[in-house]
């Protein structure tokens, strides 16, 4: 048997001595595969791939929602996890749980609501599968230090600037407020004890002002509202997280970040992704999620 051409995308083959011909059986993993890649990868929708492959719409829609991901490969080992969350919309979402050395994402699930518990449930999964937890990277989310209170815990830094900005905003109107903010953004230029040094002798100078209160007419004087009350809020903020903003520090043998920029960065490139599949069912939406988030970043 030589080959003999192709039809209809499958290869024919020609008996030599007789003349008979036959051809390929059809592979419908093989095609199945095939669209789906297409679909995920190529960026084709449905009405496309149902032109390349002259399929009906309703065929590659079935096709699609019938394919199966494979299940990924998992090789245990002792490792510093990045945990974070991102949303779609303010209901759906998926936590993901990242080796930031490897630039490989462990761990995938969905959530409508980023609770201690879906931290708790990445953390049993992939011990189960394994795995040794020597460190985390965590955003500061209230409750998720407490899942992880066995282990060095660093709180992510660039969240932490994004929550003293979010009370300061970028431009404070107030002398205090733009020296703490000046404080805040020497996180990652500086040590613990010089950033512990800054802070106290910011409390120390600016202690009066902080102690304001304006009168209120229907409180008494001693429970009148702190006139302060969102450069008070910051100033909390970095207190509170102070014991694990420079956990990384602390242990340099585990190598751990101090940030969770590794997944924020794929989680922007993971938006921009699925963004080409706007108005998918949640389903399928997932899927091409999970899809994504499987491959390391160097082969995004």
């Amino acid at each position: 048997m030589v080959k003999n051409g192709r039809r209809n995308g499958r290869q024919r083959y020609k008996c030599g001595n007789c003349g008979a011909q036959e051809q390929s059986a059809p592979r419908p993993r093989r095609i199945e595969q095939r669209l789906w890649r297409g679909h995920v990868d190529g960026k084709q929708s449905v009405k496309q791939l149902a032109k390349t492959y002259e399929r009906s719409e309703r065929t590659i829609r079935r096709s699609l929602e019938r394919h199966e991901l494979e299940s990924p490969e998992h090789h245990p080992r002792p490792v510093v996890l990045a945990l974070d969350a991102t949303f779609w919309g303010r209901k759906w979402g998926v936590l993901v749980a990242r080796d930031p050395h490897e630039k490989e994402n462990l761990h995938v699930h969905e959530l409508t609501q980023e609770t201690p518990e879906e931290y708790r449930l990445a953390r049993v999964e992939l011990e189960a599968l394994g795995y040794t937890l020597i460190g985390v990277v965590v955003d500061g989310k209230r409750g998720v230090r407490a899942i992880f209170r066995d282990i060095p815990v660093q709180y992510c830094q660039f969240h932490q600037m994004k929550t003293v900005t979010k009370y300061l905003t970028r431009k404070p109107k107030t002398n205090a407020g733009r020296e703490l903010r000046a404080i805040t953004l020497t996180l990652a230029r500086t040590t613990e004890a010089e950033f512990i040094e800054r802070l106290m002798q910011w409390h120390a100078r600016w202690a009066e002002f902080l102690a304001e209160r304006t009168p209120c007419s229907c409180c008494k004087e001693k429970r009148w509202p702190y006139t302060h009350r969102r450069l008070r809020a910051a100033a909390r903020s970095l207190r509170t997280s102070l014991p694990f903003l420079f956990t990384y520090q602390k242990y340099p043998e585990l190598k751990i970040p101090n940030t969770t920029n590794s997944l924020d960065g794929s989680f922007s490139h993971l938006k921009n992704q699925v963004a080409n599949h706007r108005g998918k069912r949640p389903t399928r939406r997932y899927k091409i999620i999970q899809e994504l988030l499987r491959k390391k970043e160097e082969n995004n």
